[in-house]
C-alpha cells in the first residue's frame, strides 16, 4: 500500500494544490492528512473542502481544535488568535462540523502506521516532537505504538528511530524501515514550512517495501500571500511563506 501523507496546510490552497498535483505521479492508494487544515492562511474553506473529499483519514490539529471550539486558545499570541477568530467566522457550517468531528489519532492496521498531529503521549495536549528528548517520552508507550508513527505540528521534517530503551535521530531523508525498530517521523508542512525551505512538504510511504520518501515542491507563493493579506490577517503570515520560517 502506498500512502500519501501531508500535514499543516494552514489554509494555503496554492500549496495544497501543488502537493496534490505532485501526488498524482506517485500511484497513491490512500491520502491522509495529519491536521491543521486551518490557521494562518487565506483559504480555510477551499482547503477543508478538498481535504474532506480526498482523504481516507484526517487528524485533528491544534488550530482545527481551536477553530472548532474544542480547546482554549486564549494563551496563543495575538496574531495567531486573530487568524483563528477570522477562520471561525469564514468557515461554512459544514466545514466547522467536520472539524468538530475529527479524531486525535488513527491507526492504519494493514500498514502498521499510527497517525496523529503531535506527540502520541498526552495526545490531546498537542506536544511537539522535534528533538530526541521529546521523542524519548514515547518510550513509555513503546509497546502500544505501531512500527511507524507519523506526526506534524512542528512544521519540520524529522526522523527518530526507537528501540525499547533507545532513541536515535536520523537524517530527514529517504530511508527503509528496519524490522527491529519503531519510527516517529515528522512530515513537515504543506502551507507554512519552518526549515528555511519555502517549498511545500509531503511524504510517501510504501508499506509493502517499508520505504519512506520525503518530497518538496514549489508553488505560487505570491498568490497565497495575497490571499493572506486579502483576509486581513497578520502581514507576517504572508512574509513567512517566502522565507520558510
Amino acid at each position: 500500500m502506498r500512502l500519501g501523507i501531508f500535514s499543516d496546510i494552514h489554509a494555503n490552497y496554492e500549496a495544497l494544490s501543488a502537493v496534490l498535483e505532485a501526488f498524482t505521479h506517485e500511484a497513491i492508494d490512500e491520502y491522509h492528512c495529519l491536521g491543521d487544515v486551518v490557521g494562518y492562511g487565506g483559504s480555510p474553506n477551499e482547503c477543508a473542502e478538498v481535504i474532506r473529499e480526498i482523504t481516507t483519514h484526517t487528524i485533528l490539529g491544534n488550530h482545527d481544535a481551536a477553530v472548532a471550539g474544542r480547546m482554549d486558545y486564549s494563551y496563543y499570541y495575538d496574531a495567531a488568535r486573530q487568524a483563528l477568530d477570522v477562520h471561525a467566522e469564514m468557515l461554512t457550517e459544514e466545514n466547522t462540523a467536520w472539524l468538530k468531528g475529527l479524531p486525535y489519532k488513527r491507526r492504519i492496521e494493514e500498514a502498521n502506521v499510527d497517525l496523529c498531529h503531535g506527540s502520541p503521549v498526552r495526545i490531546e495536549e498537542f506536544d511537539y516532537i522535534f528533538a530526541p528528548e521529546q521523542a524519548r517520552e514515547c518510550l513509555s508507550i513503546y509497546d502500544e505504538m505501531a512500527q511507524l508513527t507519523l506526526i506534524g505540528h512542528s512544521h519540520l521534517c524529522k526522523v527518530f528511530a526507537l528501540g525499547e530503551d533507545t532513541v536515535e535521530e536520523l537524517p530527514a531523508s529517504d530511508f527503509n524501515l528496519e524490522d527491529d525498530k519503531k519510527y516517529i517521523v515528522s512530515v513537515g508542512s504543506v502551507g507554512q514550512p519552518r526549515d528555511y525551505d519555502n517549498r511545500a512538504s509531503f511524504v510517501v510511504y510504501d508499506s509493502d517495501a517499508k520505504n519512506f520518501e520525503f518530497k518538496r515542491i514549489e508553488y505560487d507563493i505570491e498568490s497565497a500571500a495575497e490571499k493572506v493579506l486579502g483576509a486581513k490577517l497578520e502581514r507576517n503570515f504572508a512574509h513567512r511563506l517566502y522565507i520558510g520560517v
